[in-house]
């Protein structure tokens, strides 16, 4: 296949890796000849997000072999999407696709997900056919998912994976964006809102185990919230009024006792529940807002998104 008949013109897949030695060499092979049947000019970003084993060497090694790899290896471990974002603000080509180390994303699900792309879209999100993960891994996922569905506003929220394909351009809209706290999905609705979803396999993991915990999606999911929408404030402000009715409502029934039967609503159990409920309800929203207030005091503190301390393979090469 010449370069006149290739799919797109150029293309960069994006790789978040962490303690995935014994699956990147494998990865490599499955995607390069996905890659140069689609075009002619294509690299792989492997971002080292700080591996404890030995990933880092096993990318430097693979950059040596291959001159389309590329590897970044970063001082820390900074979280996935500051991994991601690392990756995509690296990247040389046209396209961009994101996927996992871990080889549950099929490389060769990604032609179907470009061809989405070229009807117009952003981008395109390779939703699972079938989750290959535990009961309550599935749980803790569908509950981000619905975290981030308020966050971004865009109906394809529901359905994001890591698993994506989209225009390298629409990083312009993130390139000042400096924090420690981020969503790449939320970053790419300031660019765009002309999402989709196309279904593909989801492979069973063969190597290792999964690297994201319940604490860890839980910890994603009030980041987006308390970072990128107002929704637990509002939440907190209706609370608020909700008990104010409630306590209008303990008035109005104390005072019309008092004035129909000329007594008082007595018992310490009744003045303790009360106080409780009210108590309750002053320290969530006093929760709720040293939430947003440490998201400011961190983002005031200036810490950067990631700090990148080597870099391999060589530059400009076409695949």
């Amino acid at each position: 296949m010449d370069a006149r008949s290739k799919k797109v013109p150029s293309l960069s897949v994006v790789v978040p890796v962490y303690n995935s030695e014994a699956t990147l060499p494998l990865l490599v092979k499955r995607l390069h000849p996905v890659l140069t049947a689609l075009t002619a000019e294509y690299e792989l970003v492997l971002v080292n997000d700080g591996s404890r084993d030995k990933s880092w060497e096993v990318v430097q090694q693979l950059a040596g072999e291959h001159a389309w790899v590329r590897g970044i290896n970063l001082m820390r471990n900074y979280g996935q999407h500051n991994a991601l974002l690392c990756g995509i603000r690296s990247v040389r080509h046209a396209i961009t696709v994101t996927m996992d180390d871990d080889l549950q994303h099929p490389p060769e699900e990604i032609p179907q997900m470009i061809e989405e792309l070229e009807r117009g879209f952003d981008v395109v999100y390779g939703a699972p056919e079938g989750q290959q993960h535990g009961l309550l891994r599935n749980l803790a996922s569908e509950l981000t998912k619905l975290a981030l569905k308020k966050s971004m506003g865009a109906a394809t929220a529901r359905h994001v994976s890591a698993f994506r394909v989209l225009r390298t351009p629409l990083r312009n809209a993130f390139e000042n964006y400096h924090s420690p706290f981020l969503s790449i999905d939320v970053l790419l609705t300031w660019g765009s809102t002309r999402f989709t979803v196309r279904k593909v396999r989801h492979e069973p993991r063969r190597i290792g185990t999964s690297n994201y915990t319940m604490r860890m999606l839980f910890t994603h999911a009030m980041n987006m919230l308390t970072g990128f929408t107002t929704l637990p404030l509002q939440f907190g402000s209706m609370l608020g009024f909700l008990f104010t009715l409630f306590g209008v409502a303990i008035l109005v029934f104390v005072v019309g006792r008092y004035f129909l039967y000329g007594t008082t609503v007595a018992g310490f159990t009744f003045l303790a529940s009360i106080v409780a409920l009210f108590s309750g309800a002053q320290l969530f929203a006093l929760g709720l807002i040293g939430e947003y207030l440490a998201r400011m005091h961190f983002r005031m503190m200036e810490r950067p998104t990631y700090v990148v301390r080597q870099h391999t393979g060589k530059s400009g090469v076409e695949g």
